[in-house]
């Protein structure tokens, strides 16, 4: 039975899918969109609800919007490059085993073949030739033990670019209304309400869930966390007033 590439499993799609989802792009973007409209929204509402002029409303939103995606990148890059000096760790780790050890881990390799429904022989014959080529066996290892292609790790620079634009895109929702002349608390509120809705429909689409059980979700905690702050502002104002 010849190999010429790695054999393609269950591991390795779900290494794909878990990259892509947890550790590319689509998850920063996603989470740093929702996070930057959550978080402007409700500064602007706790501002707005303090008497805040339109002045400090869009100061506050800018800065808001500034502070929150420099964060949201910083740590999304900190996160993606500790993620893969783990991985490239353990990798290291696999391939000392393989130098060492190459019997146990050929071995190891035709059990977990035959766990996988292949006969006994065919899973020695395969593991030994997979074996005999250092670098096809250490990606097999890989892909098997720890679930994920070291070859195709995400960037953190593309994670943290994703992070910081779709937060800045978000955070200017609710501060747009300002932002053309608009200054009025409510058409923010009701712009962010329809970008919540819209927002939470598409991310339940992407992991196959209800439209509608997403919007109202997302709807639901960004009028709550908006609500909060509305009213410390005005408990805030009407006190400090």
């Amino acid at each position: 039975m010849a190999t010429e590439n790695p054999p393609r499993t269950e591991a390795h799609d779900h290494g794909h899918r878990h990259r892509d989802v947890s550790g590319g792009w689509l998850r920063p973007a996603v989470f740093g969109a929702m996070d930057g409209l959550v978080t402007n929204v409700s500064l602007i509402a706790g501002v707005g609800g303090g008497g805040g002029s339109a002045h400090t409303i869009v100061l506050t939103g800018l800065a808001g919007l500034a502070a929150g995606a420099c964060s949201m990148a910083a740590g999304e890059y900190v996160s993606v490059s500790s993620q893969n000096e783990l991985i490239y760790a353990e990798v290291n780790k696999e391939r000392l085993e393989l130098e060492n050890n190459a019997a146990a881990e050929q071995a190891e390799l035709a059990t977990m073949l035959r766990a996988r429904g292949v006969s006994p022989a065919t899973a020695r014959q395969a593991a030994a030739e997979i074996s005999a080529h250092p670098e096809k066996a250490l990606a097999v290892h890989t892909l098997e033990e720890l679930g994920v292609d070291s070859s195709d790790l995400p960037s953190p620079l593309v994670a943290a670019g994703a992070s910081l634009a779709s937060f800045a895109v978000g955070a200017l929702i609710p501060l747009f209304p300002y932002l053309v002349g608009f200054q009025v608390l409510g058409a923010a509120l009701g712009l962010a309400a329809v970008a919540a809705v819209v927002g939470g429909g598409i991310v339940a689409r992407l992991t196959d869930r209800p439209f509608w059980r997403g919007a109202l979700r997302q709807l639901v905690l960004g009028a709550t966390a908006a609500g909060v702050t509305y009213l410390i502002g005005t408990l805030v104002g009407g006190h400090v007033g």
